[in-house]
């Protein structure tokens, strides 16, 4: 029911078949279950203020993060140019991806698979990313984009070797990023002024 009023949305993982998460689509709900319902009694007290410093980090993760992934991910989908990802992008979501080696799991913000091969090859992976809102970007970002992409090139059903990494963030990045980016083609940086501009 809240599937078909719009209010929830089954994302399918693209890289587990089987697998899905659930995502609230509207941000006053998610404000709601974040900020208000833990602190109903203090609300009902008038103690506002309190509320809000206690909850600021609280509605940076559960509120702003979640929805600046989606907005990235439209993004890739919607306005970002073919050459800053090599392709057409036809899905992009979240994703995890399972490290056989350390037997640990890599969550991935962004996942942009483009258009399905009209035979039986494996489908192209365009890029993968890290998306923060709150936190500025780093080398080891880079670094860990870098461990999941070799981990996804032996991955049957999709081409990975050609995958783009992509960090987003809205605090922006360090400088020894921003210079690794500008030497490297293989790394997208995008920071709001990219969102508007492509």
């Amino acid at each position: 029911m809240l599937e078909d009023a719009g209010l929830l949305v089954r994302e399918p993982d693209p890289l587990r078949s089987g697998r899905s998460s659930y995502r609230i689509t509207e941000p006053l709900i998610t404000f709601y279950q974040a900020v208000m319902r833990p602190a109903w009694t203090a609300l009902e007290q008038r103690r506002g203020g309190d509320v809000w410093r206690r909850s600021k980090r609280r509605y940076t993760s559960a509120v702003l993060g979640p929805r600046f992934e989606e907005i990235v991910r439209q993004w890739a989908i919607r306005f970002a140019d073919i050459e800053v990802l090599d392709g057409i992008v036809a899905e992009a979501s979240a994703a995890t991806v399972t490290d056989p080696s350390t037997r640990t799991s890599h969550e991935l913000d962004l996942v942009a698979l483009g258009e399905p091969p009209l035979g039986d090859g494996p489908r192209p992976l365009l890029a993968i990313g890290e998306v923060k809102w709150g936190r500025r970007l780093a080398q080891a970002d880079l670094e860990r984009l870098r461990r999941v992409r070799e981990l996804l090139v032996h991955r049957p059903g999709v081409d990975g070797t050609r995958a783009r990494l992509l960090l987003a963030s809205g605090e922006g990045f360090t400088d020894e990023l921003v210079r690794r980016a500008s030497a490297e083609p293989d790394v997208v940086l995008v920071d709001s002024a990219r969102l508007y501009t492509g």
